[in-house]
């Protein structure tokens, strides 16, 4: 479909949400000279990958959608896996996005060339791209971390990472052993521990669950938002309203922070009647500090006979058995490996190297850093969706990434309708910028003494956004491009 050595004004890295959303919006901003590649064979980033056992989105699907897309036929307030990533497939087809993506394509690096103003992207099977502008859709979530561990790769079992499930293994009847019992676990324990022979969870540290809440939208909701879509509109806002209620405890109001640490209480002993499982699944660090989770099922599996809740620190792995430090040994034929991304790494997958050859890795040495979480200093006309300090604890990641597009797409028609071919964030306003960002992250729950992928190993938040949703609309409303070179 493309030829060797194309040049496009606008390449994309990366198909999913991101990506999907930023090609879009160039469409509807007459901008379609551009190409999104990805390296996956088909759309919908994380959601082509995670398919896991009751994989889902924590945030209520009216929200998790864009706002120039509603959708009124969601059939559950939180939908999972195969509904959303029916919902991207159509928004591509709708918004006849298919022509300007290109799959199986693999991204190795990008270099920019001060000379000619443009970027050189090399591809997996060494042929080359060029574009102006370069803009990374690949967020955060991206890269699976896989721990290591003393005598893993002598183990005999099946090994998989829950964000590249392995379906062609059957689980009934199995000793299967979970390390990590975070958002994805959290989801998809309660499927497989009704197939299980007996679950092993190793828990580093415990999380803060709520309900979830969840529940069908009925036919007449369904109809009403289809015929009035302004009822949908009304709705969606609500529950953002509802969310950004959540910033209190982010922010460390003791008021919120009470209210939600009391639905916690109240929501685990409801469910869950041994004391010493209670102590074992309550953090002792402030609620919000990690990643507050939801569930509606979680507590009533970890209750199952055949489910083993360790939290003693793995020693080792042999060949058929997971050994804890006190030197307990725990029969395993399936291991799954429930433990994250690498997050702080952000753009880990593709070598970016911009002016004077400088590497994004070790620009980013002491932590990842970003302007706005759209731009980075030293590189020219390169773009970045869900970078940096972006991330939030209470809301939904798509109304964060919708106000990056629409920045973004201001910043190169600024660059166009001059005839100038470059835009850079001054050195001094980028300093600047990110020292405001960790003075006001001095106000956030997290930095209290718990840890999360929201910060490196220097305690430094590299993820998160730590100002309120509704802020960062502002925030991004109206670029000052006396903070840019403009060349």
């Amino acid at each position: 479909m493309f030829k060797e050595n194309q040049h496009s004004e606008v390449l994309i890295i990366g198909a999913g949400m991101s990506g999907i959303c930023m090609g879009i919006q160039l469409l509807r901003s007459n901008i379609d000279n551009f190409v999104i590649l990805d390296k996956a064979n088909d759309v919908a980033g994380t959601w082509h990958y995670n398919t896991y056992p009751g994989s889902g989105c924590d945030v209520r699907s009216a929200l998790y959608s864009y706002s120039f897309n509603l959708n009124p036929n969601w059939s559950t307030m939180f939908s999972l896996h195969d509904e959303i990533k029916d919902y991207f497939r159509e928004c591509v087809q709708k918004y006849k996005l298919d022509k300007h993506i290109q799959l199986s394509t693999e991204v190795l690096s990008a270099n920019f060339d001060e000379a000619a103003n443009i970027w050189r992207v090399t591809l997996a099977d060494n042929t080359e791209r060029t574009c102006r502008y370069l803009i990374s859709g690949l967020g955060q979530l991206n890269v699976p971390y896989i721990p290591e561990f003393k005598g893993f790769e002598n183990f005999q079992g099946t090994a998989f990472h829950s964000a590249r499930w392995n379906h062609d293994i059957e689980l009934d009847n199995k000793n299967i052993s979970v390390i990590g019992n975070a958002a994805s676990a959290l989801q998809f324990i309660p499927h497989i521990v009704k197939q299980a022979k007996t679950i092993n969870v190793f828990q580093r540290s415990p999380n803060y669950v709520i309900p979830r809440n969840d529940r069908p939208y009925s036919k007449l909701e369904k109809k009403l938002f289809k015929f009035f879509p302004l009822l949908q509109r009304l709705h969606r806002f609500w529950i953002f309203l509802r969310q950004e209620m959540f910033y209190g405890v982010i922010a460390n109001k003791k008021i919120s922070q009470r209210m939600l640490t009391n639905e916690f209480k109240r929501f685990i002993s409801e469910h869950i009647t041994n004391q010493d499982l209670i102590q074992k699944l309550t953090p002792s660090y402030p609620i919000g500090c990690k990643r507050i989770l939801v569930s509606d099922n979680y507590y009533q599996a970890m209750n199952q006979p055949n489910l083993d809740l360790v939290v003693d620190p793995i020693a080792s792995i042999t060949d058929k058995e997971v050994v804890t430090q006190d030197g307990s040994k725990y029969e395993c034929d399936v291991l799954i490996f429930a433990t994250g991304f690498k997050t702080n790494e952000l753009l880990s997958p593709v070598n970016f190297n911009g002016r004077n050859n400088i590497s994004l890795e070790s620009a980013w040495k002491t932590g990842a850093e970003s302007y706005k979480g759209v731009c980075m200093k030293g590189f020219p006309n390169l773009f970045m969706l869900y970078g940096p300090n972006t991330n939030l604890g209470s809301n939904s990641i798509i109304y964060m990434v919708e106000q990056q597009v629409n920045f973004i797409i201001k910043c190169i028609k600024k660059v166009s309708n001059a005839n100038l071919t470059r835009i850079e964030i001054k050195e001094e306003v980028f300093d600047a910028y990110n020292q405001k960002i960790q003075k006001d992250m001095l106000k956030t729950v997290w930095l209290a003494s718990c840890e999360s992928w929201y910060k490196n190993k220097e305690g430094k938040v590299v993820n998160n956004w730590p100002n309120s949703p509704t802020s960062y609309y502002f925030h991004m409303k109206f670029p000052n491009f006396s903070h840019f070179h403009l060349n």
